[in-house]
């Protein structure tokens, strides 16, 4: 394993893994501040900061970062996620200097400019508006709502019109000052990049990053189930339905990711076979698994018409339920399979594998060994994986539909259909 991490004196994480073979480097910088660490006042806040940090520094307009990164052929970017905010950048490799450069100053040194802040209000609630018009997104946003009721975890990320339009310059700041700190940074490379270099590059960079932030740590992630229906006049109607999930540091995380992958990961999975396949009772379905650092969420999606609603939960509940008592071992294998085929992918992308090594530093500290997570993987039988998806399926359901859903099923038939209730 050729990645190394390096605390920094200010308490910065520097995470590289050079590999040599390649001619370009990406780059980037994860805080551990995202939309759960925000107060009720503070809901799409962090979406907000990462939208205005590309919108001017003391030393650069807007326009100048995107021609001097672009002139340089490379192409800057972020996201926000429930639990970290990430900016990014890929280059060529004689470039990287310049790009942590222009990380480092939209990080430090955002002017926070009223007119751009007034606009990118407006785009932000476009991008909402978009969201509102995507049923099969919305639908997401719904369910973690019902997850988790009156949590920041649980609100979507991007915030609400009303409040996005309340957010003041000083906001921002106060914001940014609490959260943006050294110990809550980590800086990642992964491509045609040296360690030392990076590291020299991110202390004189970086530096002024407090050495402090928000002692608080997020609220803890309670999960309670329920559930939110959204009837629209739709041709479709747009289903989630799930239960408790695992953090991602729980043992028995990889034996529901597995299950996960077996249910509903790919076209053999019992799900697209019996639901879409043997019945064509939808044109979308899929299992997922989601870990956060307290809590995770197990379920499926689905998208059918209202005539295919009143057949297709069961159907697809009764696949859930089976597998947990009887998931044979070649669905496993395959499974299994899927999972290394996608970590062994990333680790061929400098761009996936900056992301990854960056957030296995923020959760566990340390950078996961391929051979040692082949090897989690490699390890679980078939008794583990049916009883993680047992455990999952004993947990409250959580039900979140959009479209004609008045046929959907209600938590407390969910539970009794998946043997629970």
């Amino acid at each position: 394993m050729s990645a190394r991490v390096e605390t920094l004196p200010s308490g910065l994480r520097v995470v590289t893994d050079a590999m040599p073979h390649l001619e370009t480097a990406s780059l980037g910088v994860w805080v551990a501040a995202g939309s759960r660490h925000e107060s009720a006042g503070e809901h799409g806040l962090s979406h907000l900061l990462e939208h205005m940090a590309f919108k001017g520094t003391r030393r650069r307009s807007a326009r100048a970062i995107a021609e001097e990164i672009e002139a340089a052929g490379g192409d800057l970017n972020a996201a926000t996620s429930t639990e970290h905010t990430a900016y990014y950048a890929h280059v060529l490799a004689v470039d990287a200097p310049l790009a942590l450069d222009i990380l480092a100053d939209i990080l430090t040194e955002s002017a926070f400019d009223k007119d751009e802040l007034e606009r990118e209000k407006g785009v932000i609630l476009q991008e909402i508006g978009a969201v509102e018009d995507t049923p099969d997104d919305l639908v997401f946003d719904l369910f973690s709502a019902a997850a988790f009721p009156g949590q920041a975890i649980g609100r979507p990320i991007l915030g609400t019109p009303e409040r996005i339009a309340s957010f003041s310059r000083d906001a921002i700041g106060d914001y940014l000052g609490r959260h943006y700190a050294s110990p809550a940074t980590v800086v990642g490379a992964a491509g045609a990049v040296d360690h030392e270099r990076v590291c020299a590059a991110a202390q004189e960079l970086f530096g002024k990053l407090p050495p402090e932030g928000a002692r608080d740590r997020a609220p803890a992630a309670v999960y309670h189930g329920g559930e939110i229906r959204l009837k629209r006049r739709l041709e479709q109607a747009h289903i989630v339905i799930g239960f408790e999930g695992l953090a991602y540091d729980d043992p028995d995380f990889y034996a529901l990711q597995v299950f996960a992958n077996a249910v509903g990961g790919g076209m053999s999975s019992r799900l697209f076979q019996e639901v879409r396949e043997t019945r064509g009772l939808a044109y979308a379905i899929h299992a997922f698994h989601w870990g956060y650092s307290d809590a995770g969420l197990f379920g499926f999606y689905a998208a059918t018409g209202a005539k295919d609603v009143a057949e297709l939960t069961p159907v697809a509940l009764d696949c859930l339920a089976e597998a947990a008592q009887a998931l044979s071992e070649a669905e496993a294998r395959r499974a299994k399979a899927q999972m290394k085929v996608s970590l062994l992918t990333a680790l061929e992308s400098p761009a996936q594998r900056c992301e990854q090594i960056a957030r296995q530093v923020m959760a566990f500290g340390r950078v996961l060994t391929r051979e040692e997570i082949v090897a989690a993987i490699d390890g679980l039988d078939i008794a583990a994986i049916r009883a993680a998806g047992a455990r999952a399926l004993r947990s409250k359901p959580t039900v979140a539909a959009i479209g004609p859903v008045a046929k959907v099923f209600a938590p407390d038939r969910v539970a009794e259909r998946v043997g629970a209730g």
